[in-house]
């Protein structure tokens, strides 16, 4: 009953919003995105009915990807908005594709999701977590709870990461890894050379941290409960979420106007609407898979765990944003050293 109630309000609020703003935007507007093909259809279906007249054109691909794509771009923008990917631990790397812009609910949000920047819009949350295979799990007489678990030769290069160096999913596992262990401690980066050493795959796309585990290529995939759990809700009895043990951890993420884009009003609604309770409200409860950051937002999350089962920890934001180039050379160079 409480979920149609959120439903009911959230169309209702929709209509109101619609009523007196749809008619203000018209035309094309070009998404570039790193969320789930179901997010992504989602996003416009529900956008479309406050905004009937915006024609939404999809460019998708990893964070890093969409960045590089912007930033080649720069001197003929084809883009307007990009949503997803975009973390505060990014700090200033991107402000010269980004326009400064925060929506007029800035206001709304608690402390830690308030624009670092002035760019980024953060409208959900990151939650990373293990995507399990659960037939070849049970094959391998495995029962994977951390990370610990994941360095057991039966699962060597049968694990699959997205590359840290362009994937937002894959830098959000290691930053928990850093939140578990300690930043920058010998005891993350005992795990992290554990990890490599038994045969870590590295994918290009974060999609395959879940879609290949739910097929039977991998057993294990470091991703985000968004993408996995949307299989759960689709249907997939192949695979289980599973947090680590060791502690898990979620990062905002965001939306921001690409610096000199073609369509600025549509890209502001296209913004706005993700910022606003009633979009979040909105989105919610037609994904019910995804975490929202407006306070004022009502929905229930049916294929989300209760907070209170998960062993949340902390990251220390700042210091990831600081040291993040670093992070990642350092990485790389244990990457190379053992693939050589």
């Amino acid at each position: 009953m409480k979920k149609v109630l959120s439903l009911v309000l959230a169309a209702m609020l929709l209509l109101c919003l619609g009523a007196a703003l749809a008619e203000e935007v018209k035309g094309p507007l070009v998404l570039y995105s790193s969320m789930t093909d179901n997010d992504i259809d989602n996003l416009i279906e529900a956008f479309n009915e406050v905004y009937p007249d915006v024609e939404v054109e999809v460019v998708n691909g990893s964070a890093g990807e969409l960045e590089a794509r912007a930033r080649a771009e720069k001197d003929n923008p084809q883009g307007d908005v990009q949503w997803g990917g975009l973390s505060p631990s990014d700090g200033s790397a991107n402000d010269d594709i980004f326009a400064l812009y925060t929506s007029p609910y800035e206001e709304d949000l608690p402390a830690a999701y308030k624009s670092h920047n002035g760019r980024y819009n953060q409208d959900h949350l990151s939650t990373i977590c293990f995507c399990v295979n659960v037939e070849l799990e049970k094959e391998l007489g495995l029962d994977i709870k951390t990370y610990e678990d994941l360095l057991n030769p039966a699962l060597k290069g049968r694990i699959v990461l997205s590359d840290p160096n362009s994937s937002s999913a894959a830098w959000n596992n290691l930053c928990n890894i850093f939140a578990v262990y300690g930043n920058d401690s010998d005891e993350a980066w005992k795990i992290l050379r554990g990890l490599l050493e038994n045969g870590l795959v590295i994918s290009t796309s974060s999609s395959v941290c879940f879609k290949s585990v739910d097929s039977g290529e991998y057993v294990v995939g470091l991703t985000y409960e968004d993408g996995a759990d949307t299989l759960l809700k689709s249907g997939s009895t192949n695979i289980r979420i599973q947090y680590p043990e060791n502690g898990a951890s979620a990062t905002s993420m965001g939306c921001a106007m690409i610096e000199g884009c073609p369509h600025p009003e549509a890209a502001k609604a296209m913004i706005n609407f993700l910022m606003s309770p009633e979009g979040q409200t909105a989105l919610a409860n037609r994904l019910e898979t995804l975490r929202f950051t407006n306070p004022k937002a009502e929905y229930e999350l049916k294929w989300l765990p209760a907070d209170d089962t998960i062993n949340w920890v902390e990251r220390d934001v700042p210091w990831l944003t600081e040291h993040k180039a670093e992070l990642l050379d350092k990485w790389n160079a244990l990457y190379a050293e053992i693939n050589k």
